[in-house]
Order: structure tokens, then C-alpha cells, then sequence
């Protein structure tokens, strides 16, 4: 069993961020991903582009050049690969951690390959694992689908995108721009505010044009072979139907928190609970870094205000015990 002061769980930009912490101090480390390099980010819309500039997506003080003001997703895949090959950061790539138990002040970290200990453990897992499913009949279909990748797939196809976030109207608007019949179907009275404020305006001129048909105030009941139906103000309506895109977001793996011992809150918002002052929950020697933080509230952390919680962590390991292994 290999022992390290810290295993970190999650290879995206926070997990990466907190590496090259403990690296700079002398730590003995490992970054366990279950997936590639930022597995999250290399599941994003292949064209997407991000919210934040790119030097707020910058961790360790490491310059990101992109040939625009907001990078896209390709560009930020050659900047934290680069700065995990350059580093020779200690990463293990394609390795799941499936279990973590605590016992004498030693955390034991079972993953799909291996077994390890250490004396701390930063979760930096993010909330891209796990979607929001809409609970209908249908939803397991095989055109159905809660992640959304290459407009190519869908042109000339009758596409139902259910959602009214960036996600749900980035991919509506892609495909319709590839040769897709879209609908876009809305719980809400109007297209989220929080939409990309380049994007929104994009949305709203196509639905009123009728290039996209929107349907507001309104649900999917049912996910058939050839239609859908919609539960409208005017009431249920069948449309046919030959893929949905349900992109009504994510979240946490809240059950591998708690079974952490990680206490969440009793509210719809299911906080997990930690210091804000040092990122440690209420397991000793446990952290949390990254948009994790935030339960339910996927929308508080991004990387430009979570990267700082790698130096914070470091800050809390190394004050509490300076030795080095």
C-alpha cells in the first residue's frame, strides 16, 4: 500500500490546482482521476465557450493565452494538460476511487486499480457527474440523452431540449444551426437569466423569428418512440420526436460524500459541511475544493473563485503539521 500526505480526488482545474500546492511544498502527493485530464471539461459541447475570461481561469499564476477574450473548451484542455505534463505533476489517470475509509488519524483510499493511505484527502470531484433527471416516463430511452456533445449528430433530426440554461440553450442554438427541427421546453415563464449574455439575446430573436419553438410554463410528461408529450398551459401536447437533449443540469455525488461522513444540510441546498476559513469539513483531516463546495448550488462556485482553495488547504496542512514526508 503506497502512503502519501495527501490523495487528491478529482484530476479537473481545482484538483490540479491543489497538486501543484503540494508539490511547491515539498508534500508527498497523488491525484487520482477516473477519467482523462479534466474529465469534466473534456466532456463539455465540443464548441463550448466559457462564461469567465481566460485569465480568471488561470491557476498558479500560469499565463492562459486563447485567441479570443473567453476561451473555449479546446483551448482549455491544452492549458491544464500542459500544465500536468509540464509540472510532471503526480496524477493517475483512469482510476476511480471507490471507497474511503478513516481509521487512527489514516485515511485508506481504495480506487479500481490499487489502494493507498494517506493523512489527508482533498475531494475536488466537481458536479458534472451526475444529472438532474426529469422523472418521466421515457427518459431511459435511447434517444433520450442528459449530455449534450456534437451538433452533427442531430441535423435534420427533430430535437426536443428541455432546459433554460447555458447548457440547454448553447445546444439548441448549435443545432439549429446544423439543420435541426428544435423545440426547446421550459418550466419557467423565460430563458434563464444566467444565460452567457452574448448567447441570450441569440435565443430569444430565434424563438421570436419561430426558428426555435419554444414552450414555456411547461413539462415533459412522457418520452415516446416518435413524439413527446408536453404538459402546457393550454394543456397536454403531443410533438413528434426523434431525440431529446435533457440538459436541466447536474450535481453532486451526494452519496459518496455522506458516505465520507461529510454532514449535508437538511434543505433543498444540501451544503456540505466545512470550514471557509480552511476548506475542512467535519471530518478531521478532510477537505473539500472546488465547486463541490457549493451542494446544490451549482451556480456559487466556478474555477475563478474556487482556486484560491487550494492555498488555503495547503495553508491548513502544512500550519497544523510542518513535517514533510
Amino acid at each position: 500500500m503506497e502512503h502519501f500526505r495527501i490523495v487528491i480526488i478529482g484530476g479537473g482545474p481545482i484538483g490540479i490546482a491543489c497538486g501543484l500546492e503540494a508539490k511547491k511544498r515539498g508534500l508527498s502527493y497523488v491525484i487520482l482521476e477516473k477519467g482523462p485530464i479534466v474529465n469534466s471539461l473534456f466532456n463539455y459541447p465540443i464548441n463550448m465557450q466559457f462564461f469567465s475570461s481566460s485569465e480568471k481561469l488561470e491557476i498558479d499564476g500560469i499565463p492562459f493565452i486563447s485567441k479570443e477574450a473567453k476561451p473555449k473548451r479546446n483551448e482549455a484542455l491544452e492549458y491544464y494538460r500542459r500544465i500536468v505534463t509540464s509540472n510532471e505533476l503526480h496524477i493517475r489517470l483512469f482510476e476511480k476511487v471507490v471507497n474511503v475509509e478513516k481509521a487512527n488519524d489514516i485515511f485508506e483510499i481504495t480506487s479500481s486499480k490499487q489502494t493507498y493511505s494517506a493523512d489527508k484527502v482533498i475531494v475536488a470531484t466537481g458536479f458534472y457527474d451526475l444529472p438532474n433527471t426529469i422523472d418521466v416516463p421515457g427518459e431511459n430511452l435511447p434517444k433520450v440523452s442528459h449530455y449534450y456533445k456534437d451538433p452533427h449528430f442531430y441535423a435534420n433530426q427533430k430535437l426536443a431540449v428541455i432546459g433554460a440554461s447555458n447548457s440547454a440553450i448553447d445546444a439548441a442554438l448549435e443545432c439549429w444551426r446544423k439543420g435541426s427541427d428544435v423545440s426547446l421546453i421550459i418550466r419557467g415563464p423565460e430563458v434563464g437569466q444566467r444565460v452567457k449574455y452574448w448567447v441570450r439575446p441569440d435565443i430569444v430573436n430565434r424563438i421570436e423569428e419561430g426558428s426555435i419553438i419554444a414552450f414555456y410554463n411547461s413539462e415533459v410528461r412522457e418520452i415516446k418512440e416518435n413524439e413527446i408529450i408536453i404538459n402546457t398551459p393550454e394543456g397536454d401536447l403531443a410533438i413528434e420526436n426523434d431525440f431529446v437533449l435533457a440538459l436541466t443540469g447536474y450535481m453532486p455525488n451526494f452519496e459518496f460524500l455522506q458516505h465520507l461522513g461529510i454532514e449535508l444540510s437538511d434543505d433543498e441546498k444540501r451544503l456540505p459541511n466545512y470550514n471557509p476559513e480552511t476548506m475542512e469539513t467535519n471530518i478531521p483531516g478532510l477537505y473539500l475544493a472546488g465547486v463541490i463546495c457549493g451542494g446544490m448550488e451549482t451556480h456559487k462556485w466556478f474555477i475563478e473563485n474556487s482556486r484560491v482553495h487550494a492555498h488555503m488547504i495547503l495553508d491548513s496542512i502544512t500550519e497544523k503539521n510542518t513535517t514533510t514526508v
